[in-house]
C-alpha cells in the first residue's frame, strides 16, 4: 500500500513519567491489549506457538466492541457449505467496490481467502453459527451479492464469538489475563522496539514487558456524539501507538451505520443491516421508501450509500428520522431471526413486528488505524496490531459488511503467531524521566468531553466541508495544548487525551483529502477521488 507520509498532531510522547526500577512489572513472552475478537485470536495464537501470554484489558474480560457486533462474519466458505452463486473472486470484487479505490488489492485477496480456515479456527473453539436443515445458515448484508454472511442467535455473532474465545483463554494456562487495566502507553527499549506498555490498574502504575507487543484495542467511535460504540471505545491504542511514532493511515474514513435505534434518552442500539438483508426497507416521514433514488441496490446498497441518502432525505423531510419498517416479516420470524432488537426495542414500547423503527446514522466503524501489512506488523520492530485499532487496506474507504469480524480472527491468528516467533524475554528497556508537569487543575473532563464529540459529530461527521473541518481542527488543537496539557492523576484525562489525538487525527486527515470518497463525503468536494493514502507520523512537541 503506497502512501504519502507526512508529521501528524504534535503530541507529547508520554502521558506520563515512569521509571520502571520503582514500579512492579509483569513480564511474558507476548503482551497484548485488547480482550476482542483480535485480541483473543492473537493471544490464543501466540500460547499455541509456545509462548507465555499476558492480556491486558481495560475493564471486564467481556466487554469489547467485537461483543457488541450483530449481524455477523462474512466469508466463502468450502464448496459444499457456501452459497451455490458464491466464491471468493466475487466476496473480492463486492469489497473492492464498496471500499471505493482505495483497498488494498493484495490485502483484500490475502485476508478473504483465509475466510474458510477462520471460521474453521472459531467451531473449533466452541463458536455456535446458526444452522438450518441445508446447514451453516448464511444471510445477505448491504454491498454483498451472495448469502454469505455467518450469524449466531440471530443476532448475537459477536458476543457468541467473544464467549467462545473468552473462554478458551481462561482455559489456557499460558495466558495470564489481567482485568480492569488501563493501558497509558507503550514501552521501547534502547533500539526503539516495542517492549510492553505501562498500564493503571485501580490507581497504581505497573509495567507489562514483553518480547513483543499486540495491539487489539479495538476502535474509537466515543469521539463521535452519536455512536453505536460503547463506552470502552475511546482510540487509547491508536493514540498509544501514534506517540510511540507508529505510522497511522486512513483516519478519515469513519463508517457512519446507517440504521441505529434513534429515540432520546435511549441508547444509540444497532439496527442491524441484515434485517434489511432479510426484506426490512426504509422510509422517510411521508411513509415513501427512498433508496431506489439513490442506488440500484436501494437497501442493500453500501453502507456509506446509506447513510448519507438517510441525512439527505432528513434534509428534505425536515423529520429527524427516518424509518426502518419489518413489520412484514412477521412476528415469529423476528423474533427467532433479531431476539436482541425485539427484545431491546420491546423495552420501549416498539413492537417491530407491527411498528416502524426511528432510525439515524452513528458512528460505528473506523477504517483506518496503525499501519500494518497482513500479519499485523507495524512500522515499530516487535509492534504488532489487529482488528479495528490496525489499517490492513482490506476496508479502503469504506468497510463492506461483516468483513471485520473477518479481518480481526485471521489478522489476530497472523499477529499473535509472528509475536510468538519474535516474542521472548524483553531486553534492556528505557524509562521515561521526563515527568510531566501538572495539567491545568479543576477541569471539567465531562464538559471537555462533551465539546469534543460534539464537535466531531458537528464538523467531522456525516457530511464535511472546510470551513467546518477547520473549526474542529482549530479546537482540538486549543484543548490539547492548553486544557488536555500535562499530567492528569485518572484515567477519565487520559482517556480525554486519547480522544483528543485521534480527533485531531481524524480531522487532520479529512482536511488533507479535498475530494469526497467512500465515507468521506466532502460538500465541497473537487470532484477527483485520486487513489493515494496518506500515513501520519507524531510531530515532535
Amino acid at each position: 500500500m503506497h502512501m504519502d507520509t507526512r508529521p501528524g498532531p504534535s503530541v507529547a510522547r508520554y502521558l506520563l513519567g515512569f521509571d520502571l526500577r520503582r514500579r512492579p512489572c509483569l513480564e511474558a513472552d507476548v503482551v497484548v491489549v485488547g480482550s476482542g475478537v483480535a485480541g483473543f485470536a492473537a493471544a490464543l495464537a501466540a500460547a499455541e506457538s509456545g509462548s507465555e501470554v499476558l492480556l491486558l484489558t481495560k475493564a471486564d474480560l467481556p466487554e469489547s466492541n467485537s461483543s457488541y457486533a450483530q449481524g455477523g462474519i462474512a466469508a466463502v466458505l468450502e464448496p459444499a457449505r457456501r452459497s451455490d452463486d458464491d466464491d471468493l473472486d466475487t466476496h473480492i470484487e463486492d469489497t473492492l467496490k464498496a471500499g471505493g479505490g482505495l483497498c488494498d488489492d493484495d490485502a483484500v485477496r490475502d485476508i478473504l481467502a483465509a475466510g474458510a480456515e477462520a471460521i474453521g479456527f472459531l467451531e473449533r473453539h466452541g463458536a455456535a453459527f446458526d444452522r438450518s436443515e441445508q446447514g451453516v445458515s448464511l444471510t445477505r448484508e448491504g454491498g454483498h451479492s451472495s448469502r454469505r454472511i455467518l450469524h449466531a442467535f440471530g443476532d448475537a455473532t459477536g458476543r457468541e464469538l467473544t464467549r467462545a474465545l473468552g473462554a478458551a483463554v481462561l482455559a489456557d494456562q499460558r495466558i495470564t489475563v489481567v482485568e480492569n487495566a488501563f493501558a497509558l502507553d507503550l514501552i521501547t527499549d534502547d533500539n526503539g522496539a516495542a517492549r510492553g506498555v505501562v498500564y493503571n490498574r485501580r490507581g497504581e502504575f505497573y509495567g507489562a514487558l514483553g518480547g513483543s507487543t499486540v495491539l487489539a484495542t479495538g476502535g474509537c467511535g466515543q469521539i463521535y456524539r452519536e455512536t453505536t460504540n460503547p463506552q470502552v471505545a475511546t482510540g487509547d491504542g491508536l493514540a498509544m501507538a501514534y506517540r510511540a511514532g507508529a505510522s497511522v493511515a486512513d483516519m478519515e474514513f469513519m463508517q457512519f451505520h446507517p440504521t441505529t435505534l434513534y429515540i432520546a434518552g435511549a441508547a444509540r442500539l444497532l439496527i442491524t443491516e441484515a434485517m434489511r438483508g432479510e426484506g426490512a426497507v426504509l422510509v422517510n416521514h411521508a411513509g415513501e421508501r427512498f433508496m431506489h433514488r439513490y442506488h440500484d441496490s436501494a437497501e442493500l446498497a453500501p453502507r456509506d450509500v446509506v447513510s448519507q441518502a438517510i441525512v439527505r432525505e432528513i434534509e428534505r423531510s425536515g423529520f429527524p428520522h427516518v424509518w426502518l419498517d419489518a413489520t412484514a416479516l412477521g412476528d415469529t420470524f423476528l423474533r427467532e431471526r433479531f431476539p436482541t432488537i425485539h427484545k431491546a426495542c420491546s423495552a420501549l414500547n416498539i413492537d417491530i413486528s407491527k411498528d416502524w423503527i426511528p432510525v439515524h446514522p452513528s458512528a460505528h466503524y473506523h477504517c483506518g488505524g496503525v499501519v500494518t501489512d497482513t500479519y499485523g506488523r507495524s512500522s515499530i520492530s516487535q509492534l504488532f496490531a489487529c482488528g479495528e485499532v490496525g489499517c490492513t487496506g482490506l476496508h479502503g474507504a469504506n468497510r463492506l459488511a461483516s468483513n471485520s469480524l473477518l479481518e480481526a480472527v485471521v489478522v489476530g491468528l497472523r499477529a499473535g503467531a509472528a509475536a510468538a516467533e519474535n516474542g521472548g524475554f524483553p531486553g534492556r528497556v528505557r524509562s521515561c524521566a521526563e515527568y510531566l508537569r501538572e495539567a491545568p487543575q479543576h477541569l471539567d473532563l465531562t464538559d471537555l468531553l462533551r465539546s469534543l464529540r460534539a464537535t466531531m459529530w458537528r464538523d467531522v461527521g456525516i457530511q464535511r466541508n472546510g470551513k467546518g473541518i477547520s473549526t474542529a481542527l482549530r479546537s482540538i488543537r486549543f484543548w490539547l495544548d492548553h486544557q488536555a496539557d500535562g499530567f492528569f492523576r485518572e484515567v477519565q484525562g487520559w482517556r480525554l487525551q486519547n480522544m483528543l489525538t485521534v480527533g485531531a487525527l481524524v480531522a487532520q486527515a479529512a482536511s488533507d483529502r479535498s475530494a469526497s470518497v467512500g465515507t468521506h463525503l466532502r460538500e465541497d468536494s473537487t470532484g477527483t477521488t485520486g487513489t493515494e493514502h496518506r500515513a501520519y507520523v507524531r510531530e515532535e512537541s
